[in-house]
């Protein structure tokens, strides 16, 4: 085997009488590779720990395990020519995937096989690089090289540059050289200099790009690519007035780009990340990735107190943002079944406990994902899961800040436990989100025992089905997916928030209202949105309510709306399952049309249809074999529309995901209040119903103003409750008094419940 180039190890391991390793100290040159993620010091701690740390060994046997499969099989490196899950594009992401893999291996297991294996592999990389100008197929604003956008190019280096360094003082330097000059010097020119608009941007495209240059950049000492990645391009070198095809994102008016930018702009103080937690997941690998690697080799940059040591924030955050099986809220962009399971929420949350405050819940994710990253992060993790120091992590309820600042809005969770009852409500009032965000202020959606019970529709898209537009975002995204209509919120007139322009949605935001959950009894979360339609605001409360009399809590959902003309309002409710019943009268047509023509109203089918006729409805539906009601109340001539998303959907990329929709015509000042509640289950083997009926009469609108909104809630067992809000103060201080319907209530405070 070839010796490291001027390694040195001085290893002092002190053995007790039972022959039990006690200490251990290691001196290494620090500037010898690898010294990114792995280092010549970490290396040797964890060979000195090898086969008695389980979960540790159990991953890196899994590694090799796969890289060996790879080896066996031989070297593949194919000429682009597929879209994303494609042949071709599906080979590179295997290559490099299997190379960082290789170059661990190498380190851990010292079997030269692996080094030979990552030399080789880039070699043939080397070859083909000069060969070709960009991918064949131009469909993205900025095409790749290997693959069809530059995006999964910085995937290949962000993950190359990782087995590069671990083979790095291994290979002579005549091939090191030639590597850099040949290839990793030009693909690192290629993501930045020559797609400045993709690279020179606050988005997770250009994180990912600046993190692949920053990272090859450390591995080769280049101080002008590292930089380059920290600081983005310079202004000279860049059109600041120019859009791309990615949603119309401008580039920031001051020119600010680069990591840190990315890491200034779309994180909250509290770490919620703008683009919604599907892209911040996708987004905190290069983002953590990035920063040890930092870390490790300027450690002066003291990346982890940035921002007030947001990075390590942000992975709290995503924990939280998820249901109770661990999968993501689809907020914007997001795909449903996402999970914290996947590899880079490991390296997340190894990062997050070696870099942070050793914080012990995020032990019980690392023990529940059953692995860890094969570097000094994942060995302090399995060593404390080793010595049983984890604790549970319980998501309670909270409020993320969006904006830099945090003065853009938030997302609201109201949450419930109980045992291995849960029940969450997910409150969006956040800012655009970036060129994935969608047209949806003030929605909502809502889970119990980690299922949707009224649901976000996430994106349109079949990631890596080449099938489906070669595994991109389909045209229904923009058509249906991310108009007002798809979501749990008010469309007005049949037209998308903002109109459905970018622009306009990234200059305005919602406003917190109020967010208390002081009480876990009466858990309260309101928010106004003045700006989606000129002219008219949009204030709406929700309330997560448990009273003991019933078994689970409800959802009160005020929704007040103030307008200086007359409009019609739609507010959709997107459930799942099957009807059971409703209070109202309802026809179905016999020839199904349209909603609309456009807004995503053209993709909806209007499969039925009734008038209110009272001043409160009822609609209760099956699914997961529990039952569901809404109850709201209405106006008599209020129209209730069973709606089916499907229309105009040729190759039928779309869902047939059921939605019932409130519309109040010709109405210019309105209140929307409802009752949400989850009731009762149905057991198919005994073929039992039980408590499958709603345990409320009704909801009344008492009064609304401009100062104060009052509901009252009728129980079946005759019980009421008044509900009262202030709609312009919310000092707790503060004492009101107002006189509805002859009765007098006085209370301090933002609400009033009894």
């Amino acid at each position: 085997m070839k010796k490291f180039q001027a390694l040195l190890f001085l290893v002092l391991i002190t053995f007790s009488c039972t022959n039990k390793k006690e200490e251990v100290l290691v001196s290494v040159d620090d500037q010898q590779h690898p010294n990114l993620i792995l280092t010549t010091k970490s290396v040797a701690e964890i060979k000195n720990q090898l086969g008695s740390i389980p979960l540790f060994d159990e991953t890196l046997k899994v590694a090799k395990q796969e890289v060996d499969a790879a080896i066996a099989i031989g070297i593949d490196v194919p000429m682009p020519k597929d879209m994303a899950g494609g042949y071709t594009h599906t080979q590179h992401k295997l290559n490099y995937a299997n190379m960082q893999k290789a170059g661990v291996l190498f380190q851990l297991l010292g079997d030269e096989k692996y080094a030979v294996y990552v030399r080789d592999m880039l070699l043939e990389y080397a070859k083909i690089f000069p060969t070709f100008k960009t991918h064949p197929e131009q469909r993205s604003y900025a095409t790749g090289k290997f693959f069809w956008q530059c995006l999964n190019d910085s995937n290949w280096l962000t993950y190359t540059s990782q087995a590069y360094d671990c083979i790095y003082s291994w290979l002579p330097k005549e091939q090191s050289d030639y590597l850099n000059e040949n290839l990793f010097k030009p693909y690192a020119d290629f993501l930045s200099v020559e797609n400045p608009k993709y690279f020179n941007r606050v988005h997770n495209h250009s994180t990912w790009g600046n993190v692949a240059v920053g990272m090859i950049g450390l591995v080769m000492d280049d101080e002008e690519l590292i930089n380059r990645a920290l600081y983005g391009l310079e202004k000279s070198d860049v059109d600041l007035t120019e859009k791309d095809n990615d949603g119309g994102f401008i580039f920031d008016k001051d020119g600010k780009a680069g990591f840190l930018a990315n890491v200034d702009s779309p994180f909250s103080p509290d770490g919620f990340y703008t683009e919604g937690p599907y892209y911040q997941r996708y987004a905190m690998y290069p983002f953590l990735i990035f920063a040890e690697a930092l870390q490790n080799k300027k450690p002066d940059l003291k990346i982890f107190e940035y921002k007030n040591g947001v990075l390590i924030k942000a992975v709290d955050a995503l924990l939280n943002l998820t249901d109770a099986n661990g999968e993501f809220f689809p907020l914007n962009d997001g795909q449903k079944g996402m999970s914290y399971y996947t590899p880079s929420l490991i390296s997340a949350v190894d990062i997050a406990y070696y870099y942070g405050s050793q914080d012990a819940r995020l032990l019980s994710v690392a023990k529940k994902q059953g692995a860890v990253q094969l570097d000094a992060t994942g060995l302090k993790v399995a060593l404390a899961l080793k010595n049983g120091e984890e604790k549970p992590f319980i998501k309670q309820s909270m409020e993320l800040s969006d904006g830099s600042k945090g003065d853009e809005g938030g997302i609201g969770i109201l949450r419930y436990n109980n045992e291995d009852q849960t029940m969450a409500l997910v409150y969006k009032y956040a800012a655009q989100g970036l060129s994935h965000g969608h047209y949806d202020k003030l929605s909502f959606s809502m889970y119990e025992n980690g299922n949707e019970v009224l649901q976000d529709y996430g994106l349109s898209r079949f990631v890596n089905v080449e099938q489906k537009n070669g595994g991109g975002y389909l045209k229904e995204n923009k058509t249906y997916a991310k108009h007002t209509i798809a979501h749990n919120t008010i469309t007005q007139n049949e037209i998308s928030h903002f109109d459905f322009d970018f622009e306009t949605g990234s200059k305005n935001h919602p406003e917190k209202y109020v967010f208390d959950v002081a009480d876990k009894n009466f858990q309260i979360v309101s928010a106004k949105e003045k700006n989606a339609y000129p002219g008219t605001e949009m204030h709406r409360t929700f309330i997560m309510i448990k009273e003991d009399s019933l078994a689970k809590p409800f959802i009160v959902d005020i929704n007040k709306v103030q307008s200086n003309k007359k409009n019609q309002y739609d507010l959709p409710f997107h459930y799942f399952g099957q009807i059971i019943s409703t209070s109202f009268t309802y026809s179905v047509p016999k020839t199904l049309s349209t909603l609309g023509d456009k807004f995503g109203y053209n993709h909806i089918w209007k499969e039925g249809s009734g008038t209110a006729n009272a001043e409160s409805i009822q609609f209760t539906w099956l699914d997961n074999r529990r039952f569901y009601t809404l109850t709201a109340a209405t106006n008599k001539e209020d129209e209730l529309i069973l709606a089916r998303v499907g229309a105009n959907d040729p190759e039928f990329n779309l869902r047939k995901d059921p939605s019932i929709i409130i519309r109040k015509k010709n109405t210019q000042n309105t209140v929307y209040a409802s009752i949400i509640e989850s009731h009762g289950i149905y057991d198919p083997v005994k073929e039992v119903a039980e408590n499958a009926y709603s345990n409320f009469k009704n909801i009344k609108v008492l009064s609304d103003d401009a100062n104060y909104t009052a509901l009252k809630v009728q129980f079946k067992n005759d019980n009421e409750k008044t509900i009262i809000l202030s709609n312009l103060n919310t000092d707790k201080n503060k004492t009101h008094t107002v006189t509805i319907n002859g009765n007098t209530y006085s209370w301090e405070g933002f609400y009033y419940y009894k």
